[in-house]
């Protein structure tokens, strides 16, 4: 996560750590990448590696992580993309993020 974040960053992160105890986070702010004001908070990635994944579907895992994060999407959040695994799942090899697609301007451009 860069120094440079703003409160939207800073209160993902901490609710993150908080409920989810990671033991690698990473918070990647990408709205500079989509049509938003320069200083915007709307777009994030989210690199979340905790065993309190163990047992839980893909699903139930952007689930948990979405509720936990239920205000900052009410609240200006427009995309959230999640990677979220244990680590086991981590340590086997797959630490690969795949980098985001280049935005296509909204409406289905």
């Amino acid at each position: 996560m860069s120094e440079n974040t703003g409160p939207v960053a800073t209160s993902i992160k901490k609710k993150l750590s908080t409920h989810l105890e990671p033991t690698h986070l990473d918070i990647i702010d990408e709205s500079h990448m989509h049509n938003v004001p320069v200083g915007s908070e709307t777009h994030f990635k989210v690199v979340v590696i905790s065993d309190k994944f163990a047992d839980m579907t893909l699903l139930k895992r952007h689930r948990l992580i979405n509720n936990i994060l239920k205000h900052e999407l009410d609240n200006g959040v427009h995309a959230l993309s999640i990677t979220a695994k244990t680590n086991a799942q981590w340590g086997s090899g797959s630490q690969k993020v795949e980098p985001s697609p280049a935005c296509r301007g909204g409406f289905g451009k």
